[in-house]
Formats: C-alpha cells, structure tokens, sequence
C-alpha cells in the first residue's frame, strides 16, 4: 500500500531528525546549515507522515470499509502518537529559537513511529472497524488525547533535560553548567517549557481523554463511565498533572520538583496508553 511505503519512509526521516538534533547539542548550536537541516528533515517528515495517514484514510475509503479513521488500533494511534510529538516541537521549536530542544523531544518521534512500523505484535493490515469505534467522537476523543499525550512526552524530554543540566551545574558550580550543557537553555527556560507544555497537554487530555471520551463511551456502550481499567488509569494520569499545575500554583513549586511530577506524569501517562491495553483486560483492550 502506497501509505504503508511513506509511513516506513517516515520511521527513518525521524531517526535522522533525531540524530541532526543530537549532533547540534554535542557540536554546538552555531551551525545554522546544521540547524536548518535539522528543521527542514523535521518537518519533511511531518510531511510525509501525514500524506501516508490522509491516504490510509482514502485506501480505506477505496476498499469501501465506510466509516472508517486510521486512528483505531495500537500501530495507527503510534503513528499519530509520532505525528503529534513532531508537531508540537516545531512549535516549540518556532517560540523559543533553541534547537537543542529537539534533541530531547524528536527522539520521542523516531521511537514512537519505529515501534509502530517493526514491532512485531502490530497488525498493519487495514479492517472494518468494530461498531463501538464508528463515531465520530471517537476522532475527537483520539486527536486530543494524542495532542496531550504528545505535550507531556515532549514534558518528559525537558524535564530529563531539566535535571541533567541541574545536576552538572551543581557538580560543577558553573552558572550555565560545563560542556554540552552550557549550550541547553538556561534552568528557568526550561522551567518555563516543562510548566507550558503541562498546561497545553492538560487542558486537551482532559477534553480529549475525559470529556470526549465520557461522550464516546455513552453512545458506545450506553454509559458516560464505567470504572474500566483505560479510564481509571486516564482519570490517575490526570489526578497526577492536576495535582502538578496545582502545586505549581498555589505552591510555587518549580525546577526539579515539577521535573519529577512531570516524569512520573508520563509514567502514568504511558501506563495509560500502552500498558492497560495489554496488562488489564477491559472494554478499551481490542485497542
């Protein structure tokens, strides 16, 4: 299938958007053929991805499926999971003007996309889709989940970034910190990139995950919430950003604080995608 070749092709435009971003944070960020690059193989490969998502939509169309979004199963919602990270860091990458960012976020991309293309377990092949998942909110309940769940592995990446640059500047006693990390963001820039993308993924996990999701699952299976173990699981990850966004504000909490909430936030966070389907059965595990 003609999306089948351009998703595999993307697996390998990500990796080498990973890398070029790797390469500026062990090189230095000075190079701007390097970092245009960089940028440019990034977006070619957001390209690429959704070409290949927009025409499994039509192949599945062609093989006259009706309703049918390529978002319902593990190896779809991969790719879309992929897609989104890709997006959010150009973003990221366009408001704040430092491109070691990416070697902290696209590596995410590459990983997600190479799962979806060459683990094994996954059935790429295109199906009708099971009636529970013929909706329309079900689209809407999958776009802004993977929206959310993009923001807080990119969350993850900064925080990582965050203590590891915290970590050399207190060993070193140096301001900006030595070597590599001289060339991250300044701490508080950081900071600020762990707090925002938190905020912008909450706000559209819990629109996505929970409200979408509560509507979905009422003309699904005729009940807004049901205790299954997918939205017991979506419901502690959002506890979990809750509770970060509220101690940040009405605590003041920040640095290496918000960086732990924000890496056990996607533990949970990748529990709840990934881990529920297959660990625990419920109505979510054809997924």
């Amino acid at each position: 299938m003609q999306s089948a070749q351009l998703l595999s092709i993307t697996t390998f435009v990500y990796m080498a958007a990973a890398f070029l971003y790797v390469a500026i944070l062990v090189f230095g960020s000075k190079n701007k053929t390097l970092g245009l690059t960089a940028t440019l193989v990034t977006m070619g490969g957001l390209l690429l991805s959704t070409m290949g998502i927009s025409i499994r939509w039509y192949e599945a169309y062609k093989l006259d499926f009706g309703y049918y979004a390529p978002f319902s199963n593990m190896y779809e919602s991969l790719v879309f999971f992929a897609w989104c990270i890709a997006l959010t860091y150009l973003v990221l990458e366009y408001m704040y003007k430092n491109q070691t960012l990416g070697a902290f976020a696209m590596p995410f991309a590459f990983l997600a996309q190479a799962f979806a293309e060459y683990w094994p377990q996954w059935d790429q092949q295109l199906k009708p889709l099971m009636p529970a998942l013929q909706s329309n909110w079900l689209i809407a309940h999958v776009i802004a989940s993977f929206v959310g769940y993009a923001c807080f592995a990119i969350a993850f990446g900064m925080a990582v970034m965050y203590l590891t640059k915290a970590w050399n500047v207190e060993r070193s006693g140096q301001p900006e910190g030595t070597g590599v990390f001289a060339s991250l963001p300044p701490l508080k820039t950081i900071d600020e990139v762990i707090y925002k993308t938190i905020f912008f993924g909450f706000i559209w996990f819990t629109v996505g995950g929970l409200i979408f999701g509560a509507i979905w699952a009422n003309s699904a299976w005729g009940t807004y919430w049901s205790w299954d173990p997918k939205e017991t699981w979506s419901l502690i990850t959002w506890f979990v950003y809750a509770a970060t966004l509220h101690v940040r504000y009405t605590r003041g909490w920040s640095g290496k604080k918000i960086a732990w909430l924000a890496v056990l936030g996607f533990v949970s966070t990748l529990f709840t995608y990934y881990g529920v389907n297959f660990l625990l059965s419920g109505l979510h595990s054809y997924a």
